[in-house]
């Protein structure tokens, strides 16, 4: 029997920045669209969603021939700007929200604050987090972790453009396998690289399942956070 109301009170959502756009600094709004109308079902229904954003349609620290620290850097910086666009169109939708920043108070976002932020989630606003962790070396996945362990989140979900956790690149290895389930130990020893080792090592000792689904599959959201069975679960033994 389906479930008839969410599994999770209160989520974060970890979107890359190329979902949400074409890697031009450009903010896909076809994309855009179903994603603002699943947050407004889940809204309505009480669940509390935060998300943290990442940088990669504008820029990716790992590229051109500047060193990892300042690469990482100019990534974060990306990430705020895509809070400030996303705020903006989430709210001229109607959907309230709190935008959070790693760097500290800049115009027009706070700085992060996790008890401000629950508070603002109980009140039914989508908390953005921008920033990464505000410190170079680190993944905005490792941002995820972290934000969901502040704000007591029951869950982090992992938004991807494939359909769950698998052993190899299911692009060029036709036979790579996926995993439905899996736990936080195996994750790390096998190395699967869907997210950083620290991620799956702090939500581990927090007790925050990772749930790794596909988000151009219609109202994948929605089901995830109802419990419906898609995508892959990364958990306790």
């Amino acid at each position: 029997m389906e479930n008839t109301s969410p599994v999770y009170g209160r989520i974060l959502l970890k979107l890359s920045g190329e979902l949400l756009g074409r890697g031009d600094g450009s903010f896909d709004r076809a994309a855009l669209s179903p994603l603002m109308a699943q947050i407004g079902l889940l809204r309505k229904t009480g669940v509390q969603v935060a998300i943290v954003l990442g940088g990669g349609n504008i820029y990716r620290g790992r590229q051109g021939q500047i060193t990892r620290e300042i690469g990482d850097r100019m990534g974060m910086l990306a990430t705020v700007i895509n809070g400030l666009a996303l705020r903006d169109i989430f709210e001229r939708e109607g959907i309230p929200c709190l935008l959070q920043n790693a760097f500290g108070t800049l115009p027009g976002m706070e700085s992060i604050d996790a008890e401000k932020a629950r508070m603002a989630l109980d009140r039914g606003r989508v908390v953005f987090f921008t920033g990464g962790t505000g410190i170079p070396f680190f993944s905005t996945d490792t941002a995820a972790a972290l934000r969901a362990i502040e704000i007591h989140a029951e869950a982090l979900l992992k938004a991807t453009k494939v359909d769950g956790i698998y052993d190899s690149d299911p692009e060029t290895n036709l036979e790579a396998k996926r995993f439905e389930r899996i736990s936080f130990s195996d994750a790390v020893r096998l190395g699967l690289r869907v997210m950083d080792a620290e991620a799956f090592c702090m939500c581990r000792d927090h007790a925050v399942p990772i749930v790794v689904f596909p988000m151009q599959r219609e109202n994948a959201l929605l089901d995830v956070a109802f419990g419906k069975a898609i995508g892959s679960t990364v958990c306790a033994q």
